[in-house]
């Protein structure tokens, strides 16, 4: 393998908004994501919705979903 070409390998810290703390090894060293597999609703089966400006509820009465 030639020298010098290849990234530096550190051992890194991933942190999640939702406080997980993740230990691997990275070309970076710190890294901070918002969702993790921990919080993500695909692995936990819970579903999150981010409602931007009414939509959700927009959406149910047009339709009459939730009463």
């Amino acid at each position: 393998m030639k020298e010098g070409i290849h990234p530096k390998y550190y051992h890194t810290t991933i942190r999640c908004a939702c406080g997980n703390v993740i230990e691997t090894g990275s070309t970076r060293e710190n890294i901070t994501v918002e969702i993790c597999s921990k919080c993500h609703p695909f692995f936990t089966g819970k579903q999150k919705l981010v409602d931007t400006s009414g939509r959700v509820d927009k959406f149910n009465r047009k339709y009459g979903l939730g009463k």
